[in-house]
């Protein structure tokens, strides 16, 4: 069924949506969550979420982003304890601050994405530590 909402889609302008219930949507930190309702644009498939998905849909996102954080500071701290490096010199390495792998370990500053990924290749091939230093 079309319905007229009293809104333009803000991704292409139009207003003709249909209604959407029980819909399962991506989260952005990785899983998904189901049982959303809204509207969705029929002409680019834009989807307005109602007030109490919209809610669900972004606590879900926040506690995903939260854990994928948790896990980078385990990760980063393991992986730089299993290598023998002490905070300064796994910042000296990703090119960080002489503080920065301290603030990334208590979760004071994330880190950036290329950080996370070259320390889960040492993970996997602690032998190419040699090469960066």
């Amino acid at each position: 069924m079309q319905y007229h909402h009293p809104m333009f889609c803000p991704e292409c302008g139009a207003h003709e949506f249909t209604a959407v219930a029980n819909e399962t949507f991506p989260l952005g930190a990785g899983g998904s969550i189901g049982g959303l309702s809204g509207w969705r644009c029929t002409a680019c498939g834009e989807v307005d979420l109602d007030a109490a998905s919209h809610t669900r849909y972004a606590q879900a996102s926040d506690t995903a982003v939260l854990a994928a954080r948790q896990a980078d500071q385990k990760l980063l701290a393991r992986v730089r304890k299993k290598l023998g490096l002490t905070q300064r010199q796994a910042a000296q390495i990703t090119g960080g601050g002489h503080n920065a792998f301290s603030r990334y370990e208590r979760g004071q500053v994330q880190p950036m994405p290329a950080v996370v990924n070259l320390f889960k290749i040492l993970d996997k091939h602690p032998e190419l530590l040699a090469e960066l230093r």
